[in-house]
């Protein structure tokens, strides 16, 4: 591996063999992968909006992985596939599928008996997605989007904030993201909610 890597609390790192799949050979430090792998994001967010997407394409499996290519195709080999590895994080490789497929159910029957407000029902998405775990890397990122586009196209209000609205460090906003994220996987929704809008 030509790069080496530290990683922030809370991301999950690429092993060897994924990163034999990096598409870019000639980047060489973190803040390269970084800036690469953000304007790849930028090029899918943009696609996002010029979409209309309707219930049934947002929750399947075919869009959420088709969401994660758009935005790392540029960048790594994998883009869109599931990961074939067990990692620190998420469930069982051999239990994405299912997994995934018992989340898109429980979400649109959430939305189809109003069990929790629009913002709330799109957070949960985001947080049982990143549970998972499906991709080997940018799941954080990628269920980020995926409630982006929920909560936009599905319930037709503004994307989410994420944060941005903190005047803090960048460090202390992703603490804070994290902390609201532990908070959530103990049952307690609503600071990730509260985040999300921050």
């Amino acid at each position: 591996m030509g790069v080496k890597l530290t990683y922030a609390n809370g991301q999950t790192p690429i092993s060897e063999e994924e990163f034999e799949e990096l598409l870019i050979k000639t980047i060489s430090t973190r803040a390269q992968l970084d800036e690469f792998e953000q304007m790849n994001i930028e090029i899918a967010v943009e696609w996002t909006m010029k979409q209309n997407f309707n219930v049934d394409k947002v929750l399947s499996i075919e869009f959420i992985k088709e969401v994660h290519k758009r935005m790392f195709n540029k960048v790594w080999g994998w883009a869109g596939s599931f990961r074939n590895s067990n990692k620190n994080i998420g469930v069982d490789k051999n239990y994405i599928y299912p997994e995934l497929q018992k989340l898109i159910d429980d979400v649109k029957f959430w939305i189809e008996h109003k069990t929790f407000s629009n913002d709330e029902i799109a957070v949960r998405f985001k947080h049982r997605l990143v549970k998972i775990h499906p991709f080997p890397n940018g799941n954080g990122r990628h269920s980020r989007l995926c409630a982006d586009i929920l909560v936009s196209h599905i319930f037709n209000t503004p994307v989410f904030s994420w944060g941005k609205h903190y005047s803090e460090t960048i460090a202390d906003t992703r603490k804070r993201y994290i902390d609201a994220i532990h908070s959530a996987d103990n049952n307690d929704i609503n600071p990730l909610v509260e985040f999300a809008r921050s």
